[in-house]
């Protein structure tokens, strides 16, 4: 089928027609693509799309063949597992550290949960109540738990967290628009721990000390209660 130039929130695309020159309809959507070889296809509604009188009109080889655009689940699930794919491997020289923090409402009753192994295997967890906090609060704080129960072992700390905001803030520079103390706190915690290394893991996906960390602090929301490491 044949294309004609159309426009897409302010952008120009080819549109996918039939030989009478009307849209091809497949469930509402039509067939467009951003540029002619780029490989890619994808899908806009019909009532988003713009076609000016005179517009330019191809036939059906000015576009090449192209698979899908991936959805937004697809992408999702991809940068997960580039993201699990770039986790520190296990090292028997390094206490491994998982963070995390949860609440209800945002701000709403927060907590902090924290899980530690030990270079010999033992595992350590721990949570404590935030009161009223936001999530942002409650990911930092869960930080600053964790580089608390390591202070002074002896060991490298590879600290894992889902909040790509602590690690924006504490590692790369980030301007802090909010809980400026709380982030020079640890920030300074983290200039005095040259064995301290913050990595980022992806939330909810599957890894197992990362959901073990989100279930401690969601505990101590549920019981409005701390719980000291054990």
């Amino acid at each position: 089928m044949p294309w004609i130039e159309a426009v897409l929130r302010g952008q120009k695309v080819f549109a996918r027609t039939t030989e009478a020159g009307d849209f091809q309809l497949d469930g509402g959507r039509v067939e467009i693509r951003y540029k002619a070889n780029d490989g890619r296809a994808y899908r806009a509604l019909a009532g988003n799309l713009h076609v000016a009188p005179g517009a330019p009109r191809f036939p059906d080889e000015h576009c090449s063949e192209a698979s899908a655009a991936p959805t937004k689940e697809q992408r999702s699930a991809q940068k997960k597992e580039q993201a699990k794919s770039q986790l520190a491997p296990p090292d028997a020289r390094s206490f491994t550290v998982y963070a995390d923090g949860a609440c209800s409402g945002n701000p709403g009753p927060a907590g902090a949960g924290v899980v530690i192994v030990h270079p010999d295997g033992k595992i350590r967890e721990g949570f404590r109540y935030l009161g009223e906090a936001t999530n942002n609060v409650a990911e930092l704080t869960a930080v600053l738990i964790a580089l608390d129960a390591t202070e002074g072992l002896g060991h490298p700390v590879r600290l894992h967290t889902d909040s790509q905001y602590s690690i924006g803030v504490l590692q790369k520079g980030w301007k802090a628009k909010a809980n400026p103390e709380l982030i020079a706190k640890i920030r300074a915690r983290l200039a005095d721990r040259r064995d301290v290394r913050l990595h980022y893991v992806p939330g909810h996906s599957g890894v197992p000390l990362n959901e073990r960390a989100d279930e401690l602090a969601r505990e101590a929301v549920k019981t409005r209660r701390s719980q000291e490491f054990s």
